[in-house]
């Protein structure tokens, strides 16, 4: 396993409580704001699968799917998907997921937090580097988004 491709992290000090942070990553019709995707629902549950669609313009092709694997309030959520299964003539069924996790935590000025994707070495090689580098930049611009939409809201 080579650390340097199979982990992505990002953190940001986001200007809003755990509370309020909490309810943006769980509360759906939050989320889809500001993700940019169109899941149904109320609130994400542990061992719930969601699917909808990508709101990004480019990219409402693509469908969005995961299943959350933990919801600790105000502490963490995780999910499995499958990255940048962006090609809808492909099936990403068989290939392994990676574990997305968003921690929070108290911070001077707010809430730190840390958002990992792990399990990248476990894709299949000819989409690997690929995985990494798309899911590096959306994470940098899902970073901004959740970040603006704290402190706006």
């Amino acid at each position: 396993m080579n650390s340097s491709t199979d982990r992505i992290e990002r953190k940001v000090v986001l200007k809003a409580t755990r509370a309020r942070v909490w309810q943006a990553l769980t509360n759906i019709e939050e989320f889809n704001s500001w993700f940019r995707v169109k899941v149904p629902g109320k609130k994400f549950t542990a061992g719930q699968k969601y699917s909808g669609q990508v709101a990004y313009p480019g990219y409402e092709h693509i469908v969005f799917e995961v299943t959350i694997e933990k919801a600790e309030p105000q502490k963490l959520l995780s999910w499995r998907w499958h990255p940048a299964a962006i090609d809808p003539k492909v099936d990403y069924s068989s290939e392994p997921t990676t574990l997305v996790e968003f921690h929070l935590q108290d911070a001077v000025g707010g809430t730190l937090l840390t958002v990992v994707e792990t399990g990248i070495d476990k894709i299949p090689v000819p989409r690997r580097l690929e995985v990494f580098r798309m899911n590096s930049e959306g994470w940098d611009g899902q970073i901004q988004n959740i970040e603006k939409h704290v402190s706006t809201s």
